[in-house]
């Protein structure tokens, strides 16, 4: 009744959504419904009405939308290892998509796979396709992989599943990468902790050895000379009460004595922070003095690493390297 009131009052219900015995359920009950009198519409109305109300929180209400929810905030491979327990839960076979392979792309299983591993997998082929795999192995290969079906008498069924499970997460899609982020990435993330000396000696190395993985690496280093190109201005004051005051200061006052870009990215933080903070915060670099070159390094990694936090927080976003 409520569906029905609600389409009729022009509502736009997104009915696709729900489960297909839930829509296929609804349909039914609506068409079973006949003259409804106006003591019962607002009955059930103000029992809807009042249920509603109680509703404090919602979740997604499955598997897959609950997935959906957390998409970009569980690794890949924890969304591997649901999904494998979700199959097994729902009775899915993982042999089913490994025996749907053509015999030439099942040949990496049984060249590396044991000779009693593969003997299960050929006894799970149908006879006729299991001789074509066999006829495609070495001789030696294919003596062994027979050999060894005599040993498979008592494996257990658990065992099968698994087995099959494990070559389909193997063979039959794309491989979970070893890392989450590319190896660029994870090189400009350790050459941003590393001092300046050792960073350009490294990055100098990389661009003559390849020019093309080395540029990129140089695009994922983020160094306090990148600051203003990709610090936005909104952003100066988010990052500033993260950082140590103490390496602030240092940072600032020898960024501005080694002049050239570094000296931008200190007007660059002066210049988008609020008056009184940034007069106070020149008074302190007029007074430091000379800072030795591993505290200055120090100083400039710490505010680098802060607002490289801050980035990965989601709290800021950096600007692309080149990006106006």
């Amino acid at each position: 009744m409520v569906v029905k009131l609600l389409l009729r009052s022009g509502g736009d219900l997104p009915l696709s959504q729900l489960p297909e015995a839930a829509q296929a359920r609804l349909t039914r009950e609506l068409g079973a419904l006949n003259i409804i009198d106006k003591a019962t519409l607002n009955s059930v109305a103000q029992e809807f009405a009042r249920e509603l109300a109680d509703v404090a929180l919602t979740a997604p209400g499955s598997f897959e939308a609950a997935l959906k929810s957390f998409d970009g905030r569980i690794s890949a491979a924890t969304v591997a290892r649901l999904r494998e327990e979700a199959a097994a839960q729902s009775g899915s076979d993982p042999w089913t998509i490994v025996l749907a392979l053509p015999a030439e792309e099942m040949l990496p299983i049984t060249d590396a796979e044991s000779a009693e591993v593969c003997a299960i997998f050929l006894s799970k082929l149908p006879t006729s396709k299991a001789a074509i795999l066999l006829g495609l192995m070495p001789g030696n290969r294919a003596r062994r992989i027979a050999y060894a079906m005599s040993k498979t008498t008592n494996v257990t069924s658990d065992t099968i599943v698994r087995i099959g499970t494990g070559l389909a997460q193997h063979y039959c899609g794309p491989s979970l990468p070893a890392f989450s982020e590319s190896a660029e990435q994870r090189i400009g993330a350790i050459l941003n902790s590393t001092p300046a000396s050792t960073r350009d000696k490294v990055l100098e190395g990389l661009l003559s050895q390849d020019p093309t993985f080395g540029e990129s690496v140089r695009k994922a280093i983020f160094t306090f000379a990148d600051i203003p190109a990709r610090l936005a201005i909104a952003d100066v004051p988010k990052v500033l009460r993260d950082i140590d005051q103490t390496d602030l200061v240092r940072a600032l006052a020898s960024a501005t004595e080694m002049g050239g870009l570094l000296a931008l990215a200190v007007a660059h933080l002066l210049d988008n922070m609020s008056t009184r903070m940034a007069d106070n915060l020149r008074e302190e670099i007029s007074e430091a003095g000379k800072i030795k070159q591993s505290d200055a390094e120090a100083a400039q990694t710490a505010v680098v690493t802060a607002i490289r936090a801050a980035a990965d927080a989601g709290t800021i976003t950096l600007n692309l390297d080149g990006e106006d």
